[in-house]
């Protein structure tokens, strides 16, 4: 049986040690906080920034949800974000993803300050994790898988680990972290046009899946004893669910799992780990922004 890496576990274990840091932060009178904006009604997306918010107060920092309309204009939200750039409460600042189709998301993504951009998606902080500077503030997803081979004592260094999926999201800064020093994997990105996918996959003793298709990656994919942290989370109908639908990775877990030393589940692997990450990342925008120690 292979080990089910316990997301939620590691991501609770992360957010006490994150609150701790917090009340110190608050016993000197600075208190984080992360101001979260929402356009638009997308459920996946209401359901995340709920989320965010309520983990925000339990952790005892300070949450500002800003829910626009769709038809909030790009002129609009640049002139809200030049705000939160500004607020000294707001140490962090998120734009929900996807934006209506009628906003340049690169373009806001430019505007938040990149001392604020706890997603790490700013040109300034992907340079610096290129570059492996300590003080970029690294995409929470990438960064939140790492921990969990770290917490499992999963060996990285010298390991072949395959990224599936090339999104400045995830798969990109995902190869990096790998690759950097200290991880030392020799990292291969492939993704869904690669010629010989499968052949490709099966050499990896990593095997890090973000494609966003459901169950794309099956047992032919996979090597006997290889790690896989499924990054995916996908709906799919299945009218015996209540909700009448169900989430599913990106790897056919059913099937890959027998063959793992160690898989994350979806939900409950990679997912927690997300928001748990964020949480930290603002805290440390806090610090830098305020030279609190």
């Amino acid at each position: 049986m292979p080990t089910f890496i316990d997301g939620k576990t590691i991501a609770a274990r992360s957010q006490a040690s994150t609150a701790d840091e917090i009340a110190r932060l608050r016993a000197r009178g600075i208190t984080p906080g992360l101001a979260v904006v929402l356009l638009g009604d997308h459920p996946a997306s209401r359901a995340y920034v709920r989320s965010k918010d309520k983990t925000c107060r339990e952790l005892g920092m300070y949450s500002r949800k800003l829910e626009l309309p769709a038809s909030t204009t790009q002129e609009e939200l640049l002139h809200l974000i030049a705000g939160l750039n500004a607020d000294p409460a707001i140490h962090g600042i998120l734009v929900q993803s996807p934006p209506p189709r009628h906003i340049d998301e690169a373009a806001v993504v430019r505007a938040i300050d990149p001392r604020k951009d706890v997603d790490g998606f700013h040109p300034l902080n992907v340079a610096a994790l290129a570059m492996e500077d300590p003080s970029a503030l690294v995409p929470c997803t990438p960064l939140g898988c790492l921990e969990l081979l770290r917490a499992y004592d999963i060996p990285t260094r010298g390991a072949r680990a395959v990224v599936v999926g090339r999104s400045l999201i995830v798969g990109k800064p995902m190869a990096m972290l790998l690759l950097a020093k200290g991880a030392d994997a020799t990292v291969t990105v492939a993704h869904s046009r690669t010629a010989d996918l499968a052949a490709v996959c099966r050499e990896a003793d990593i095997l890090v899946a973000a494609l966003g298709r459901p169950k794309f990656l099956g047992a032919e994919h996979v090597r006997d004893g290889a790690v896989v942290i499924d990054v995916g989370i996908n709906r799919v109908e299945d009218p015996a669910d209540p909700r009448g639908y169900r989430l599913v990775g990106d790897v056919d877990f059913d099937a890959v799992a027998p063959k793992c030393r160690a898989i994350t589940p979806v939900p409950g692997g990679v997912g927690p780990m997300t928001i748990a990450m964020l949480m930290g990342n603002t805290v440390r925008a806090c610090r830098a922004l305020t030279g609190g120690e």
